[in-house]
């Protein structure tokens, strides 16, 4: 809570300068001439009564507003101020000053000005550049991993950007191929950018241009064109470039295969899956120890789960009882040989 209210202040305070930056000639002019009509009025207004200084600054601000409660003076110099501060305040003042007050303390109204301010208090934070579906999973995933997050979106209509926004994810509208946009997103004190758009080259782009602004960035591309993916990876030094089709792949592999893949990836041209099963009542795996199933079959069995609770660490002479749930990681080979000795027909 510290953390998001000392946040929040931060993000106020550099909101209102730039603010006080976008309209200083008209608040400067404004603070000129409450000075010079109070001065004014103090030593030559001569109608009623003589005015005081508080007296003297209400007077003229009111004037710069159409309003006064004071007669019209005698004295030519204060019948300068309450003749021409009127004209000046509607002319040259006002109208800036009241739009730098709304914009303050409206500032729902300027929303992409907001977010840029509290992108701007991140510090070793995360970029993902691109908020479409595999984006938006990506800004889900590392927020349950507890990383601080800001999107960049080019379209400002983008079907997530709201539920984004809603995880307190600040999103910057624009093109993040532009070295501004990724300034706004805070790229040169983040530990790392994702590019996940739908185009290749805006990805390296997008990547190539993080890594100018912050040459330690860690750098995550999302490419479809694999052999693409090695030569960035290769060529360009980031730490990790992901082919779209090569993440595929493995999974429609697998599904074909008819296992009970959870998830897939290569290792150095080994196809690498995650599976999940309950050990079925009277088949070849009910009394086996763990440590005996994985030199059997080659594969390691990183989690089981039984109403006791969960051990991700299954010690090797643990055994395997019907009930059990178990989570191995294998080749598809070893997953074969694994659910024909959990076949409830013939356990071998």
């Amino acid at each position: 809570m510290k953390l998001v209210n000392a946040r929040t202040l931060r993000a106020y305070l550099r909101d209102t300068w730039l603010l006080v930056r976008e309209f200083r000639h008209s608040l400067l002019l404004f603070i000129v001439l409450l000075l010079v009509g109070t001065v004014i009025l103090r030593f030559t207004y001569d109608a009623d009564r003589p005015l005081g200084w508080g007296d003297a600054l209400d007077t003229t601000v009111k004037l710069m507003f159409f309003e006064t409660t004071h007669e019209y003076p005698r004295a030519w110099p204060a019948q300068v101020v309450f003749f021409l501060w009127p004209l000046l305040g509607l002319v040259l003042v006002v109208n800036g000053v009241v739009q730098f007050w709304t914009a303050l303390f409206n500032r729902r109204e300027r929303r992409e000005a907001w977010e840029v301010a509290v992108a701007s208090t991140y510090r070793n934070h995360i970029v993902v550049c691109g908020l479409g579906k595999v984006g938006y999973r990506v800004v889900l995933q590392l927020l349950r991993m507890q990383h601080e997050v800001v999107g960049v979106e080019k379209n400002p209509e983008a079907r997530f950007i709201p539920a984004i926004r809603k995880e307190k994810v600040p999103v910057i509208v624009g093109n993040a191929r532009q070295r501004d946009v990724l300034e706004k997103a805070g790229v040169r004190f983040a530990s790392a950018m994702v590019a996940a758009t739908e185009d290749d080259l805006t990805n390296l782009d997008i990547g190539l241009e993080a890594r100018l602004l912050n040459p330690g960035i860690q750098v995550v591309l999302r490419l479809f064109d694999q052999d693409l993916a090695e030569r960035i990876r290769q060529g360009f030094g980031f730490q990790a470039a992901f082919s779209t089709s090569a993440l595929a792949a493995p999974a429609l592999a697998a599904a074909a295969a008819r296992a009970a893949v959870e998830y897939s990836f290569y290792l150095n041209d080994v196809l690498l899956n995650i599976s999940r099963m309950t050990v079925n009542p009277g088949t070849a795996l009910v009394g086996r120890r763990v440590g005996q199933v994985e030199q059997e079959l080659d594969l390691s069995i990183v989690l089981l789960s039984d109403p006791a609770g969960v051990d991700f660490h299954p010690s090797a002479d643990r055994v395997l009882k019907a009930g059990d749930q178990i989570v191995v990681f294998a080749s598809l080979e070893a997953l074969a040989c694994l659910n024909r000795m959990n076949r409830m027909d013939d356990g071998r």
